[in-house]
């Protein structure tokens, strides 16, 4: 089975070991590390291109001028951050990875439908999104063609990802400092050409609804990594403070993805007033930069999502795991983590065609999920409050229906409101194209209010 006994491991706080057994929980002896790691573990994976590019959406995509691109930015970051806090809070206690702990709100086989949702979109979607920017940023460096440099990224993402929870830890760590100096540097070029008062072609006529769009995918990036929040907050001591933990990791995240959206939308007036246009848009972005910072820049953007994709793989495994496959071998979780990889690997360099206009479909998409499954993930932690029953998150006849038909119609009440313009226009957005894309608000709001109703009326059955 993939939740085996871990007495014999002996992990602990081995560095160059390959993290053994799958999503079972971490047992005392092997509680390592401080609340402060979390904030490098989620700083480092959003020092990337794919960052800055959804605050370039909001002004090329979604018609905002730059103040209203960085009221949607620091809106849909704060939402996201004080969600991530709270997940990542309840880890020590619990020692489970997060999909794992969603076995509470949803059941043992209630929780396949989320677990897959996440195993999709991380373990593949997310994958190929980074894996892309970041072989274009290699490429744009070296003048090597976007497959070679693809094809290198990927054999360094699954190499690490495959080691563990350490060594993905020591890399963040490490990546941090590196990420941060370069883009510091790089964001003070960009503010001194950059014009906020400008109004490029197409800018400022995106009104209430580019606003809400970009609200969207602004959440859709970042509450994207709420579903892996306990898994690098698992091995913490569990009397951490889940108040150091939440803050640790929501500071993280919310400055890392808030700097480098702004970074993002600065850079569109920079860019325009340099004359600066190409097919390549992380080249358009580094065209502004002198050459030499330019080239590190170029470095840090593939360095950065390597850093994204080492969790996307991690968790997307684990995530696979927590379906409740039985993968019957000592190192299940690194097994599937490789096979990720090379699925991942295939489905990026299919996107290598046309990765602006899927990267902005891909963000809406995921918002479309992720939003009713923290309505019901974080209703369920309210109304148990301190209550923490462990016993059934591997009890096989556990059972919560109320979470499943919540998600459920959070996601197909959505349907009519979609406002995907590169996959489906809804009923909603399509009689009235001012409101934008309201379906995250609507998911969550819908499937926590259903959650908290039903709950109380079917109870657990262990």
């Amino acid at each position: 089975m993939a939740e085996i006994e871990r007495q014999d491991r002996e992990y602990g706080g081995k560095i160059a070991a390959v993290e053994p057994g799958g999503n079972d929980p971490i047992p005392a002896a092997e509680r390592h590390g401080k609340p402060s790691q979390l904030f490098w573990t989620w700083t480092s994976p959003n020092l990337e291109f794919a960052t800055i590019f959804v605050g370039i959406l909001s002004i090329t995509a979604f018609g905002l001028t730059f103040w209203q691109a960085v009221a949607a930015i620091v809106l849909g970051n704060g939402l996201s951050a004080v969600a991530h806090g709270a997940l990542t809070g309840r880890a020590p206690a619990a020692g489970v990875p997060q999909m794992v702990l969603g076995r509470l709100a949803f059941g043992y086989r209630g929780n396949v439908l989320p677990a897959g949702l996440m195993t999709i979109t991380s373990g593949f979607g997310w994958f190929a999104v980074n894996s892309v920017s970041a072989a274009f940023a290699l490429s744009s460096l070296t003048g090597f063609p976007a497959f070679v440099c693809l094809v290198v990224v990927v054999l360094v993402q699954v190499g690490v990802a495959y080691f563990g929870h350490n060594l993905v830890q020591v890399f963040e760590r490490f990546a941090f400092p590196v990420l941060a100096l370069v883009f510091v540097v790089g964001a003070v070029f960009v503010f001194l050409q950059a014009d906020p008062s400008a109004v490029p072609e197409g800018g400022g006529t995106g009104g209430i609804g580019g606003f809400l769009l970009t609200v969207g995918a602004v959440f859709g990036y970042t509450a994207g990594w709420t579903p892996y929040a306990a898994d690098y907050a698992r091995y913490l001591p569990a009397e951490t403070s889940p108040l150091r933990a939440g803050l640790a990791a929501g500071i993280g995240l919310f400055g890392s993805t808030s700097a480098l959206m702004i970074l993002g939308a600065a850079s569109v007036s920079a860019s325009a007033a340099a004359g600066i246009s190409s097919e390549n848009p992380t080249t358009t972005f580094v065209g502004v930069l002198p050459g030499v910072l330019a080239g590190l820049t170029l470095l840090a953007i593939a360095l950065g999502a390597v850093a994204a994709n080492v969790l996307n793989i991690y968790s997307g495994a684990m995530s696979f795991l927590s379906m409740g496959f039985d993968v019957p071998l000592r190192r299940a979780r690194a097994t599937v983590a490789a096979v990720f990889g090379v699925i991942g690997f295939l489905i990026a360099w299919a996107a290598l065609a046309d990765a602006a206009h899927g990267y902005e479909g891909f963000l809406l998409v995921v918002v479309y999920w992720i939003g009713p499954w923290l309505g019901v993930v974080l209703t369920d932690m309210y109304l148990r409050r301190a209550a923490l029953p462990t016993g059934l998150l591997y009890d096989r006849a556990h059972r919560n229906p109320a979470g499943v038909i919540a998600l459920l119609a959070g996601i197909v009440v959505s349907v009519p409101l979609f406002a995907n313009q590169a996959l489906f226009i809804g009923i909603v957005p399509r009689e009235f194209p001012a409101i934008g894309d309201v379906t995250f608000i609507v998911g969550f709001a819908l499937a926590a209010g259903l959650y908290a109703l039903l709950s109380r009326r079917t109870p657990d059955r262990p």
